[in-house]
């Protein structure tokens, strides 16, 4: 049997140096041509209604462990009634801080979180001056949310807290008195969840992203990492109503920010951003059991992180990672849109309360129960990249196959996290070429290490043993 001929060796590391320089290539392009200006920052999209009052937005931003990046800035940012950017806060902290709840006052002011380096700092923001009423300081590593329980009462929801001494979660749920400067009451996760919820207790356990104040003494609670929303007495301290339970994506999937409303029946209903499934969900209880009455956006959306009803029967969207903030209507047509860089995280309409009005109106009041997609987006590809391109086009290319599953676990998985670490100028095309490169330039310089090493080892073989002497 002829054999083949064997490549070459220089041939062959040829080959690999041309592969690699290929895969690289697109990002360092991308690099040299960028031009910021290209990448809308603040910016209207669609607007085919005006909005009735300015729409005030929390931008996260990008700071991990110290490390920030100038362009993902954190800051708040007003925009009017027809898109445009009426005025920007940046945190006195600068780089070291986070923006996550805003919520309007009944007095015009803003309740703002803004965790940074250890704490978190919630303070009363005048929107006209953009200074501080007041500021309070916690020892808290993180917090997302925080509401007015009354006129001198905070209720804030404490994660990635730990009980170093105990070894177990310690994220909690605290009533703060700003006028005695004490915790007057506490609700901790680990007293109501089993200690295997979510594969068991770790630093981030339950990331409780949302508190919000209900009224006759009950709050509604976001354990974003347990998958479900929860209704607390503040009397007994029970769970009196359950949303999704843990790992059960069909229903919920790590949500954020739920909105509690009750029909003209008067039925229950919850208005749920469902991160994890990229979708805008709102469930009715009836019967003793959730049923799922309206669905909008799924795989448009990418990880919402807010939505709330407004009083004209619209919903407002925060999509966290497509950089913007949509108003749409029951059938999911953008009627008012405008894009806000680096992953706006909570989006309030003034004039409308804190939060969703919690009389409705609900989908079943308004006949339009279904599924609908998101049309009529500008569909600006805002904070550079095209990760939602990459994660669609993934979907798309294993839909149907046995490896469906798997493909849309990584797509997700890869929309949700590579857009943080990722310069603005790359493509989602880009970076996962630059990754195939490197693991291409690992497996070549491994390769050459075990070849050398085992010519070292051949020749030490071959060599003829010394003489042992006269």
């Amino acid at each position: 049997m002829r054999q083949l001929p064997a490549i070459d060796s220089r041939i062959l590391r040829a080959l690999v140096v041309v592969l690699v320089l290929a895969l690289f290539a697109p990002a360092v392009v991308s690099a040299v041509t960028f031009d910021p200006a290209d990448q809308p920052s603040l910016q209207r999209g669609t607007v085919t209604s005006t909005a009735d009052d300015t729409t005030v937005v929390s931008v996260q931003g990008f700071t991990f462990r110290g490390s920030t990046n100038d362009k993902k800035p954190a800051r708040l940012v007003a925009a009017g009634e027809r898109g445009l950017t009426e005025w920007v806060y940046n945190s006195s902290a600068g780089k070291n801080a986070w923006f996550f709840d805003v919520d309007p006052l009944p007095n015009g002011n803003l309740l703002v979180v803004s965790p940074r380096a250890g704490e978190t700092l919630i303070y009363e923001l005048n929107p006209e001056t953009r200074e501080r009423v007041w500021q309070e300081r916690f020892p808290f590593e993180d917090t997302h949310d925080a509401d007015m329980l009354s006129e001198d009462e905070l209720v804030i929801s404490h994660m990635r807290a730990w009980d170093g001494e105990n070894g177990t979660s310690a994220d909690e749920i605290v009533v703060y008195n700003l006028t005695t400067d004490e915790v007057t009451w506490r609700w901790q996760y680990r007293d109501h969840f089993p200690a295997d919820t979510d594969g068991g207790m770790n630093a981030d356990w339950s990331h409780s992203n949302d508190v919000d104040a209900l009224g006759d003494g009950r709050l509604l609670l976001s354990p974003r990492n347990f998958d479900q929303a929860v209704i607390v007495d503040m009397e007994t301290k029970n769970i009196t109503m359950r949303l999704g339970s843990d790992d059960d994506h069909s229903v919920l999937n790590e949500q954020h920010n739920p909105d509690f409303m009750v029909s003209d029946d008067g039925t229950p209903t919850m208005l749920v951003a469902d991160s994890g499934n990229n979708r805008v969900v709102e469930y009715a209880y009836e019967d003793g059991e959730w049923v799922r009455t309206w669905t909008v956006g799924q795989n448009t959306l990418n990880w919402p992180r807010d939505a709330d009803r407004l009083p004209n029967g619209n919903t407002l969207i925060t999509d966290t990672l497509n950089h913007r903030i949509l108003e749409v209507t029951p059938q999911g047509e953008v009627v008012w849109e405008y894009y806000a860089t680096w992953g706006p995280y909570d989006a309030e309409r003034l004039g409308t309360g804190d939060e969703s009005v919690q009389e409705g109106p609900t989908i079943r009041d308004m006949n339009a129960s279904g599924t609908y997609p998101i049309t009529g987006s500008a569909n600006l590809v805002a904070g550079g990249g095209d990760s939602v391109t990459f994660r669609t086009s993934v979907q798309a290319a294993f839909a149907g196959t046995p490896l469906s599953g798997y493909a849309t676990e990584f797509a997700t998985m890869w929309g949700h996290y590579a857009p943080w670490i990722s310069p603005i100028w790359m493509t989602g095309w880009e970076m996962f070429s630059c990754i195939l490169g490197a693991l291409l330039l690992v497996g070549w310089m491994g390769g050459e290490l075990s070849l050398a090493t085992y010519r070292v080892a051949t020749s030490r073989r071959e060599q003829p043993a010394e003489s042992a002497g006269d």
